[in-house]
């Protein structure tokens, strides 16, 4: 391995322990990736945050091809798929966190109820339908969604985020985790007030002003 892998696989060790010490992904489930040359650095099927190691992240290329004895991730063709869509995606993210799953489950977008929802490029966060894992329909649909935001939510499953860098992508995932929670405890005490067309674009260009969604 050259000194460039070894620390792409350093730093995806890395953070897919962070993801599950925040309890982003509990057990197996859920993904992590990182775009390495033409090919990426994903974690192996079934890893979990006790078993993940340098030694057996996979080396896949965009087609499914792999390195090694271990698996690539079943999510491996919806990562790839972003990854061949968008040429600024350095990283992605994928998680079965709590209340994305919550919000997800009903199939809906996260509405702007919250100006950091704006944090992911627009007034909401889309939700595609549902799709077995690991399908080609679920991995085209989640990188269709993406087109102009960073994250989408995934029907009764999860959530996906794309950076530039895997501590942008993890920063994603955990702050849509908060957003999801947030909304469904605004929903308790009825459907709360979304952000006009107005405040939006306000917030965007205070966002700009700021580097603000860069930063998020």
């Amino acid at each position: 391995m050259t000194e460039d892998e070894v620390s792409l696989r350093k730093q995806l060790v890395e953070h897919y322990q962070k993801v599950d010490a925040l309890g982003l992904n509990e057990m197996s489930s859920g993904n992590l990736s990182v775009r390495f040359r033409d090919e990426m650095l994903i974690s192996p099927n079934g890893a979990t945050g006790d078993s993940i190691s340098l030694e057996n992240i996979v080396r896949c290329s965009l087609n499914g091809e792999y390195q090694g004895k271990r698996l690539p991730s079943s999510e491996w063709r919806m990562h790839a798929s972003i990854y061949l869509k968008y040429a600024d995606a350095g990283a992605v993210v994928h998680t079965h966190s709590d209340y994305c799953v919550a919000v997800a489950s009903h199939e809906i977008s996260l509405p702007g109820f919250h100006y950091l929802v704006g944090v992911f490029g627009g007034g909401d966060v889309p939700c595609v339908p549902y799709s077995t894992f690991g399908r080609e329909k679920l991995a085209k649909d989640a990188s269709d969604a993406l087109a102009e935001r960073t994250a989408c939510l995934l029907g009764n499953h999860g959530m996906i985020a794309k950076a530039p860098n895997l501590k942008r992508a993890v920063n994603q995932a955990q702050r849509l985790e908060i957003m999801c929670r947030q909304y469904v405890l605004a929903k308790q005490i009825g459907e709360p007030k979304k952000l006009t067309k107005t405040d939006w674009e306000d917030f965007f260009k205070k966002a700009d002003e700021m580097a603000y969604a860069r930063n998020g």
